[in-house]
C-alpha cells in the first residue's frame, strides 16, 4: 500500500504585507506543484502563555482563538478575494509562537514551507525574533524566504514621512 503524503504549501499568515506577498507566492508554488495550500495564523494569548498561565479562563482563549480565526479569513479575503487562489486551501489557526507553528505544520513528506523574509530594522530584530530565521533554521522541508513586495519599501518611505509630519508631494507616489 503507497502512503504517498499529499504534496502542501505551507504558508504563514499574519496579515501583513509581506505575509499576504508570501500567501501569493506559496499560491503560485501550490499552483505549479498541483499541491493544497495550508495557510496558518498563529496566536498568542494576552500578555503572553507565562503572563497567563494562571488567570486564562476557557472563554477568554476561546474568543482570542475566535479573533485569530476572523484574523486568517480576513488575510485570506484581501489576498485572494472571493474567487479564491484557484487551488485548494486550508485554513490552520495555532496557538503558539509563529516560528515554531510553522515548522511544525510543516513537517510532512514532500512539503514546501514559505515565509515572508521582509527587512527589519536593528530595533526589531531585538524586539521579536525574526520567524523567517527560525524556519530557515529548524525546518526539515525546503522553505521559501519571499523577499518582500517591490511597494513595500516606497510605503515605509511615505509612512516615515507622515510620522515625522514632513511634506508629501502626492506626485511622487503617483509616479
Amino acid at each position: 500500500m503507497d502512503a504517498t503524503p499529499e504534496p502542501r504549501v505551507v504558508v504563514g499568515v499574519s496579515g501583513t504585507l509581506g505575509s499576504l506577498t508570501a500567501l501569493h507566492r506559496a499560491a503560485v508554488e501550490a499552483r505549479r506543484s498541483g499541491a493544497t495550500l495550508c495557510a496558518v495564523l498563529a496566536w498568542a494569548a494576552p500578555g503572553g502563555e507565562l503572563g497567563h498561565r494562571d488567570s486564562a479562563t476557557p472563554d477568554l482563549l476561546a474568543h482570542c482563538r475566535r479573533i485569530a480565526g476572523e484574523q486568517l479569513l480576513d488575510a485570506l479575503d484581501r489576498a485572494f478575494g472571493p474567487s479564491g487562489p484557484g487551488v485548494p486551501l486550508q485554513g490552520l489557526v495555532v496557538r503558539g509562537r509563529p516560528g515554531a507553528a510553522l515548522v511544525e505544520a510543516a513537517g510532512g513528506n514532500g512539503d514546501l514551507l514559505v515565509v515572508g523574509a521582509g527587512t527589519r530594522g536593528r530595533l526589531q530584530r531585538m524586539v521579536r525574533p525574526s520567524v523567517a530565521r527560525y524556519c530557515l533554521a529548524h525546518a526539515t522541508c525546503p522553505v521559501l524566504a519571499v523577499p518582500p513586495s517591490p511597494l513595500q519599501r516606497e510605503l515605509d518611505a511615505v509612512h516615515r514621512r507622515v510620522s515625522w509630519r514632513l511634506p508629501l508631494d502626492v506626485r511622487e507616489l503617483a509616479d
